[in-house]
């Protein structure tokens, strides 16, 4: 397949994240970590990457199943996890997006439903990635044990938290 080429938003603006949607990346994420965005804000980027092919991802403040579920109920195709630095932190954010028995994300994809179709909670499970973050001494001591996790999709290390405890 290659590489998967993606864009970083983190300024709050649905028209810039239309037209980074529109550029051409396989990706698009709206960072709610680092950025300047709110949860209002983040749900109108959202509505404007939608109006492309490119895959909706946000990155979420922290670890917390609630804002990951309220993400992915937003229309988020995957969730961003930062600081994971264990298996038991990575089967947390697994399980964040997960509906039962494979997690524990409550039902109530509003917009989710609407922007993926009436058939999102049949293809949830196995079609929203969880990203979890490598960026951290300890992270890394224990990566063998995070990428083990199922259900983990990807890793995503951060450069400028691994600088700073390296």
């Amino acid at each position: 397949q290659g590489a998967a080429l993606g864009g970083w938003l983190t300024v709050p603006s649905s028209v810039s994240a239309e037209i980074m949607a529109h550029a051409g990346f396989d990706w698009v994420c709206v960072d709610m970590q680092h950025g300047l965005i709110d949860y209002a804000q983040m749900v109108q980027m959202l509505q404007g990457i939608s109006s492309a092919e490119t895959v909706p991802l946000v990155r979420v403040p922290r670890n917390e199943p609630g804002i990951i579920g309220k993400s992915l109920d937003a229309g988020a195709w995957g969730i961003i996890v930062p600081m994971v630095n264990s298996q038991e932190d990575a089967e947390a954010a697994v399980a964040a997006c997960r509906y039962a028995p494979l997690g524990i994300r409550s039902y109530g994809p509003l917009r989710a439903n609407y922007s993926a179709g009436f058939d999102y909670f049949d293809r949830a499970n196995r079609e929203v990635a969880c990203i979890v973050m490598v960026e951290t001494r300890v992270a890394v001591d224990h990566v063998e044990e995070i990428v083990s996790v199922p259900g983990v999709d990807a890793v995503y290390v951060g450069p400028a938290d691994l600088s700073v405890t390296l």
